[in-house]
């Protein structure tokens, strides 16, 4: 395994370079960045923005709103949060596991003398407040896995530019974002920085997955294909805020394998435009899922008959064809 040190705190290139990493560097290598983004709301691949970010607030604080690849709900970044992303060969037994990783995240930290634990679909918690959220995207045979770690962040801009739903909240039992969420900082029995903290995280890991710690560092090559993926994807619109348009349908349920919710267009019986948002695990882009639909009545059993020919798991985790259905009509 390679450490790449990003200095970067770029939201739009950080973003660019996961994708670079998972897509284009040695696949006969394997990855482990860790990086930081100035003030930023981070949305999953399957999210509407309109819906999920209060982008008033976004705009009047300048926090930019960037598209990831990988499935999963919104995130607050600022220069309090360290996120990771491991980059590696896809195997079967890591399918929608997140615990593989999250593993190596807990010993790390309990290094620090910081007791964490794995739990529900995609979390770290200590003493049950959420610490760090984790999401997956599978590109062929190459798995792209991430997390944040919330280690001195401000949590009155966190809990002011998600909107998160009443619902989602309610399912959780409780009232607001800022009762289940935590600073690691405030476990630590040393007084270090958020610098001096990465570099030991970066240490640790190695160190709890058994790999002598080898730095790769991005080529003049890398970072101009890089910028151009930042430039021309990340850094735009049409990415990050015009991939939620409106239709003419909504429908949405919240499953314990996370919340989906479709949009779409029916003309004369048929699905013209679909569109599915929500915080379900995928690993695949799910507008294949999409592309699919196009074209096929606006009958169960059409719908049904078209989505049989795909492992739905690979798109939406747990949540099944039944399930599925029940949310598209």
């Amino acid at each position: 395994m390679l450490y790449i040190n990003n200095e970067s705190n770029d939201p739009y290139f950080n973003m660019a370079l996961e994708e670079y990493a998972v897509k284009c560097l040695d696949p006969d290598e394997e990855y482990f960045i860790l990086w930081q983004n100035r003030p930023a709301v981070i949305i999953g691949k399957n999210q509407n923005a309109v819906e999920e970010v209060n982008l008033k607030y976004t705009k009047e604080h300048d926090i930019a709103v960037v598209r990831r690849l990988s499935g999963g709900g919104a995130v607050y970044h600022d220069l309090g949060n360290i996120n990771f992303t491991f980059v590696v060969d896809y195997r079967p037994e890591d399918f929608n596991s997140i615990e593989r990783f999250a593993r190596a995240v807990v010993k790390a930290l309990d290094r620090f003398g910081v007791k964490s634990e794995f739990t529900g679909r995609n979390d770290i918690t200590i003493d049950g407040k959420k610490i760090s959220g984790n999401a997956q995207y599978l590109y062929k045979k190459r798995l792209l896995h991430h997390g944040t770690l919330l280690f001195d962040s401000d949590m009155t801009r966190l809990s002011e530019a998600l909107n998160v739903k009443i619902e989602k909240i309610s399912s959780k039992g409780v009232k607001s974002v800022k009762s289940r969420v935590a600073n690691i900082k405030q476990y630590l029995k040393q007084d270090i920085g958020v610098k001096e903290f990465k570099e030991l995280l970066a240490k640790y890991i190695f160190d709890v997955e058994n790999q002598p710690f080898r730095e790769y560092v991005l080529t003049s090559q890398d970072l101009e294909q890089i910028n151009r993926l930042r430039d021309e994807k990340y850094s735009t619109w049409e990415w990050n805020i015009g991939y939620s348009p409106e239709f003419d349908l909504t429908k949405s349920r919240r499953f314990d394998a996370g919340e989906v919710e479709v949009k779409l267009n029916v003309k004369d019986g048929m699905i013209t435009a679909i569109k599915f948002y929500g915080d379900f695990l995928s690993m695949r882009d799910v507008a294949d899922i999409e592309d699919i639909l196009k074209g096929v009545y606006y009958r169960e059993e059409d719908i049904r008959k078209a989505l049989s020919k795909v492992d739905l798991k690979e798109y939406f985790g747990q949540i099944g064809l039944d399930d599925l259905l029940n949310v598209i009509l």
